[in-house]
């Protein structure tokens, strides 16, 4: 009571948690400190970036979903030595070259220290990079829900939780109060581990340069009625972000009823889960691959394939060679290109295999296509009607299309094909 803290703020933090979190020094100090310490926004030819990332080497890219993403983050070094990000968008992508400028310029304005700051931006032809500071210890993603060794600790989820409404509140301040897709992967760390907000999500997210959001995992419900984002939106996945800190997992809050999150039995038919429905039900993606990248494709035994003469002289080849290439794709979570290959082993014919239309459903909700990983999961369950997989990715896929009801029907019917299966093996 009678705290006068913006919405943001977490100056209300209690003071009894464990670890200590640092106060936030002079605002002054801090903004003529950083504006003494990076350049000021500019232009870079396109010869320049090719040449501090080896032209674009696939062996610097940095983005999570690698040389198959529309937008590719690659890592960098200038002349000066100064270590560099560098975004290259889809060439269909910012087709008003003064448009992106405008953006990129206004973007390029803030300086803080709680920001991956923008040094700058290239526009020439069709390219259209964004140039920021390179952030070299991964992202908060990485560090909260693929940890090895140890969770993160809490007085660093704290620490993250504060500086992320300190960067929220700077660009509000400076009238850049929306921002894109706010998510655990948005969140990097620096040389000195400190977390840093990615300025990339400042920019306008469309081929219009409107405001819109990409990824259904955080999708504000008002999101789905008028298509744009808006400061509430920010609000909305700031709050799913604190749920990411508090759990360390992911939960989209809109998919998961309160029962789930108190953990609490919901009605007399509930049914405990096993780890893969867990996963189902908490949307953790990551988890479900490790699953089937695990099982591989044991459950296709036993499903009747007839093959003729022809399609082994003919086909059988450029068949077999689509599925191979498509199950490195999802191996090394190159998810798109996933999806290309195993499309063209569906489409060929000469072969069903319900592990494939898995593999495929899971790689179309890694891309946020929910419909069409809801359809392939229906598919799997046709080619094998008890495969407790197949349900459980329908459940997964009904679950980021918000429909809750029928996502949690088809986690319970997973649930009995997956404890029948265990009681006859």
């Amino acid at each position: 009571m009678g705290c006068r803290c913006s919405k943001l703020s977490a100056c209300c933090w209690s003071s009894d948690q464990n670890g200590s979190i640092p106060a936030a020094d002079n605002d002054e100090n801090e903004e003529k400190g950083e504006v003494d310490d990076l350049p000021a926004f500019r232009e870079y030819s396109i010869e320049t970036l090719k040449m501090a990332t080896s032209g674009f080497a696939v062996e610097n890219i940095v983005s999570e979903h690698g040389e198959k993403a529309p937008n590719v983050v690659y890592k960098g070094k200038l002349e000066n030595q100064r270590r560099i990000a560098v975004k290259r968008f889809n060439r269909s992508a910012w087709p008003d070259a003064r448009q992106f400028l405008e953006e990129a310029r206004a973007v390029g304005q803030l300086r803080n220290h709680t920001l991956a700051n923008l040094l700058g931006c290239c526009c020439e032809g069709d390219e259209r990079l964004l140039v920021t500071e390179f952030m070299p210890n991964d992202t908060l993603a990485k560090h909260l829900f693929h940890w090895e060794a140890q969770p993160m600790k809490w007085a660093m989820r704290l620490r993250v939780a504060l500086h992320l409404a300190e960067a929220l509140e700077y660009c509000t301040s400076k009238g850049r109060a929306l921002y894109h897709d706010l998510n655990a992967y948005r969140i990097v760390f620096d040389d000195d581990g400190n977390p840093r907000l990615s300025c990339f999500g400042l920019m306008k997210n469309s081929r219009d340069g409107k405001s819109y959001s990409t990824n259904l995992a955080f999708t504000p419900p008002e999101y789905l009625r008028t298509g744009r984002v808006t400061p509430e939106s920010v609000m909305y996945s700031f709050g799913t972000l604190l749920l990411d800190l508090l759990s360390g997992k992911h939960i989209p809050p809109s998919h998961v009823p309160s029962h789930v999150l108190m953990g609490i039995l919901h009605g007399a038919d509930a049914v405990p889960l096993s780890p893969l429905g867990e996963a189902c039900l908490r949307m953790d993606l990551t988890a479900i691959h490790e699953v089937l990248e695990k099982l591989g494709y044991r459950d296709d035994e036993g499903v009747a394939t007839e093959l003729s003469f022809q399609m082994w002289t003919n086909q059988m080849q450029e068949t077999l060679t689509s599925k191979k290439k498509g199950d490195v794709a999802f191996r090394h979570k190159e998810f798109r290109a996933a999806i290309e290959c195993y499309t063209q082993f569906i489409d060929i014919g000469t072969m069903v295999s319900p592990t494939v239309y898995a593999r495929r459903s899971l790689s179309y909700l890694m891309s946020d296509m929910p419909q069409e990983a809801l359809n392939d999961a229906m598919q799997a369950q046709m080619v094998s009607p008890i495969w407790h997989i197949a349900s459980y990715l329908q459940a997964a896929a009904l679950f980021a299309l918000g429909k809750e009801d029928q996502a949690q029907a088809a986690l319970r019917e997973g649930s009995e094909h997956e404890n029948k299966k265990n009681a006859t093996s």
